[in-house]
Order: structure tokens, then sequence, then C-alpha cells
């Protein structure tokens, strides 16, 4: 198989687990009150610690490989402050979508580098598909529960929504084969631009929805999140 056809495969799989955690999120209706409650906010704590994850282990490990010194701290604060402006744009209009925002700050630069390691670590590259596909799945569950508190969107136009997503997996890992493959620095900001990005958008909105009164499931399900990510690490190194 090329390589590209196969970073096509690996991206668009990894995306394809967007709307179908958006689509698993349709059946917590069917569960007992106090049980859906606490298993929505178990999967927003995974989603969150998947984040986390991402942030220590790939976009910030991966980003200082490219951006030495202090000047990472640069693309690092400015993705902190996009984010920041994003978000108060949405409070302004009336709604939060920090979950959304957050996953594509996570999936997009991740397709990105997995097309870029492809050619000269195809092994790193299946895994990090792996873990992009892994951290999607209770993000787009996450997000779709997001959407549909703050919007007055049809579940059928949600799930389209992130059927339309699934192709900039495709897209953003054929940019890191052809164009960025051999742009390490550009890489580089990319991936410290949205861990900041996310890392604010974690403190901002998703963390202070995540705790329950006498409940301690949800931070457990934080480190299981983070430690799903962790595996990918150490598979990987």
């Amino acid at each position: 198989m090329s390589d590209l056809i196969y970073a096509i495969t690996l991206a668009a799989l990894a995306g394809a687990a967007i709307p179908f955690g958006a689509w698993l999120a349709g059946f917590d209706r069917i569960l007992p009150g106090w049980i859906r409650n606490e298993t929505n906010h178990w999967v927003m704590a995974f989603g969150a610690g998947a984040l986390l994850s991402a942030v220590a282990l790939v976009l910030i490990p991966e980003g200082l490989d490219r951006v030495t010194g202090a000047r990472a701290l640069i693309p690092f604060l400015l993705g902190a402050i996009a984010a920041l402006v994003v978000d108060v744009a949405l409070s302004r209009r009336g709604g939060s979508k920090s979950q959304f925002m957050a996953m594509l700050l996570d999936f997009i630069p991740e397709t990105i580098a997995l097309g870029a390691v492809l050619t000269a670590e195809p092994a790193l590259a299946l895994l990090l598909a792996g873990l992009i596909g892994a951290q999607n799945l209770p993000e787009g569950f996450n997000a779709d529960r997001e959407l549909a508190e703050t919007s007055a969107m049809l579940r059928s136009k949600r799930l389209g929504l992130f059927l339309l997503l699934v192709p900039l997996g495709p897209i953003a890992a054929l940019i890191g084969l052809t164009l960025l493959a051999n742009a390490p620095v550009i890489l580089g900001w990319l991936m410290l631009f949205s861990a900041g990005g996310i890392l604010y958008l974690m403190y901002q909105d998703i963390a202070p929805q995540i705790p329950l009164s006498r409940r301690w499931t949800p931070p457990f399900g934080a480190i299981l999140g983070f430690a799903l990510g962790l595996l990918g690490h150490i598979l990987t190194t």
C-alpha cells in the first residue's frame, strides 16, 4: 500500500470514531436518571484524560523536539489566547462549544503529525492512529451532548456535522505527508499552539463540568483516559 493511501486510510478510520461517539451519545436517554448522569460525567472525564494525554505525551513533547528553547512558549501561549478569544465570542452569542473546539484542536494536529511521521516511522503512525481514534470516541460523545444542550440543532443535523469532520483527518494527514514532513518547525508550532488551546479549554469549560457530589468514579475515568494515552506513548517509544 502506498504511503498516500495508507495515510488516508489511517486518518479516516481514526476520524470515524467522532460520529460513532456522537451516535452513541443518543442512547444515554435509555439509562435511569442517576446512572445516566454518572455515565455522562464519567465519559466527559475520560475524554478530558485523553485530551490531557494528547497534550502531555504527544503535542508538547513532539512540539519541543521541533521548536527548541524558550521560543516554544510563543505558539503555546498564542494557542491559549486564541482559544480564549473564541470562547469569549461564543459566550457572548449565548453558548459554549468547548468540547467541540477541543476535539478539533486535538484531531487535526495529531493527524497532521500522523502523516508527517508515516514515511520515516510507519509503526508510530499506526499506533498514533489508534490513539487518535480512542480519543475521538469519547470526544464525539461529549461534543454531541454539548451541542444538544447549547444549540437548537436537530440530532440528525448534528450527526451530519460530525460525519463532515471525518474527511478533515485524511486532508490533515496528507498535509503532514506532503508539506510538513520536511518542515519540522512549522509542525512543532502547530502542535504547541494546539496544546495551549486545549489546556485553556480544559480548565475553563471542561473540567468544571466533571465533578459530582460524593461521586468518585469521574476522577478515575480521567485517570483511565490519561492511561490510554500513556499506553500509546509507551508503545511508541
